[in-house]
């Protein structure tokens, strides 16, 4: 699969029906602590919308979900390769992305086989407590050079401007989260991104 540079990562179906017809073509729905049905409705609608606009639509967690709607592809962080079932994933036909810290993360998702691996935060991030430091460029260009061919995510405190960096180090693509949701023109921000990283 070649991937889309560009990856914003949002938290409703809402959200995804936005930036779709922008030109946005991956994506992933990332929502946690909601009820089942609240759920797997989120994973349906945005399943189907990105159907309708030929958009890869990545479930971050719910792995059993992702595979019971059909969707093409899962991303899980560490804490989640505990409880998940690659065999499963892989049966279903699902591509399979997987976060890394460091080194020993590194190894154990490429253990999996992953269809992408994810290296983060590049740049510090206001998205969520994290316990380890911003990795920088640098390590950008050691993970890429350590995995050849997979495919590799920056994320954390991503700009548009920063992405063109990540990118020059090596990253194949660029998340983006709170960059997003919280600009003051979402819209026209998604189009700065998707004129450095079409």
């Amino acid at each position: 699969m070649i991937w889309p540079r560009f990856y914003p990562i949002l938290d409703s179906a809402d959200w995804i029906a936005r930036v779709l017809p922008l030109g946005v073509r991956l994506v992933q729905l990332r929502i946690k602590d909601r009820p089942p049905a609240e759920l797997r409705g989120q994973v349906t609608r945005a399943r189907d919308l990105c159907r309708r606009h030929g958009a890869i639509l990545v479930v971050n967690d719910h792995w059993q979900l992702a595979i019971e709607e059909g969707c093409g592809a899962v991303h899980l962080g560490q804490e989640d390769l505990d409880g998940a079932d690659l065999a499963a994933i892989r049966r279903a036909g699902l591509c399979l992305g997987i976060s890394t810290h460091d080194g020993a993360e590194l190894d154990r998702a490429l253990a999996c086989d992953p269809d992408y691996v994810a290296l983060g935060p590049v740049w510090p991030t206001i998205l969520k407590a994290m316990p380890w430091a911003p990795q920088g460029t640098d390590r950008l260009a050691e993970w890429k050079a350590q995995i050849g061919d997979i495919p590799l995510c920056a994320i954390g405190g991503l700009t548009p401007e920063r992405a063109r960096l990540a990118m020059a180090a090596g990253a194949d693509m660029v998340a983006a989260v709170t960059d997003i949701t919280l600009a003051a023109d979402p819209d026209r921000r998604i189009r700065e991104w998707l004129e450095v990283a079409p």
